[in-house]
C-alpha cells in the first residue's frame, strides 16, 4: 500500500484518517473514528475492515488502540440519523470523531467523497480506506466499535439477531421487522421501517 502518491505529508507532521460504519443499516447509529498513528510504530495488516474478518480486525483494533498516538470515536444517534439525514449525521459523527483526538492533526484524510465542517486542512479521498493505512485504521476502529453497539443491542432485544445482521437489512433482519414489529432504535426514515410506520398511520 502506497500512501506517498496520495498525500503531500511533507509539510505536515500530524495526519488522521477518518472513516466511518454504519450509513446503511436499517437500525442503530452512525460510527466515526479518527485515528492518528505513530510512525515509529508501523502496522501491519492495515486494509479495509470490509474485507478483514471480524478476528483479525478484532486484532488490529486492540494494536491500534495500543500504538496510535491517538484515536477516537464519534457517533451520531439513531435520532440524529432522522433528524438530519444520513449523511450530514455521519459527517456530524466525524466532526466529534475528529474533535475528540487528544492530539490536534496538522491534516485529517477522510474516506469518500464529502467533508465535515473542521478547522483543520481536510481531504476527501474516494476509497481512502483500501489505499491510505491511516484511513484503513480508521475504519477498523469504526467498525469494531459499531459492532460491539449492535452486540449489545442484542442482549437487550434478543427477538432480534443484531449480533449477526449488525442491524443490515438482510432477509432475517426483514423478516424480524415483519413479525415483531420496529424498535425504538430503527431508523424512521429508512425503508421499509418508514412505509410501516406511515401504514400504522393510516390504519
Amino acid at each position: 500500500m502506497d500512501d506517498d502518491h496520495l498525500i503531500k505529508t511533507s509539510q505536515y507532521v500530524l495526519v488522521a484518517g477518518v472513516d466511518e460504519a454504519g450509513r446503511g443499516p436499517l437500525a442503530g447509529p452512525v460510527v466515526a473514528a479518527a485515528v492518528i498513528l505513530d510512525p515509529l510504530k508501523p502496522i501491519d495488516g492495515l486494509a479495509d475492515s470490509k474485507i478483514l474478518s471480524e478476528r483479525k480486525r478484532d486484532g488490529l483494533f486492540e494494536i491500534i488502540k495500543a500504538d496510535a498516538l491517538s484515536w477516537s470515536v464519534g457517533i451520531a444517534s439513531v435520532e440524529e440519523i432522522d433528524e438530519f439525514n444520513i449523511l450530514q449525521a455521519t459527517l456530524l459523527a466525524m466532526q466529534r470523531a475528529v474533535n475528540g483526538l487528544a492530539i490536534q492533526p496538522d491534516e485529517v484524510l477522510i474516506d469518500g467523497n464529502r467533508l465535515p465542517s473542521l478547522l483543520i486542512p481536510a481531504q476527501a479521498i474516494v476509497k481512502g480506506d483500501s489505499k491510505v493505512k491511516v484511513i484503513s485504521a480508521a475504519s477498523i476502529v469504526a467498525k469494531v466499535v459499531r459492532d460491539k453497539i449492535m452486540v449489545d443491542y442484542y442482549q437487550k432485544y434478543p427477538d432480534f439477531s443484531f449480533h449477526l445482521h449488525k442491524g443490515y437489512g438482510t432477509q432475517q433482519h426483514l423478516a424480524e421487522i415483519e413479525q415483531f414489529g420496529f424498535l425504538p432504535i430503527h431508523r424512521k426514515t429508512f425503508n421499509p421501517v418508514k412505509t410501516m410506520i406511515m401504514q400504522e398511520k393510516t390504519k
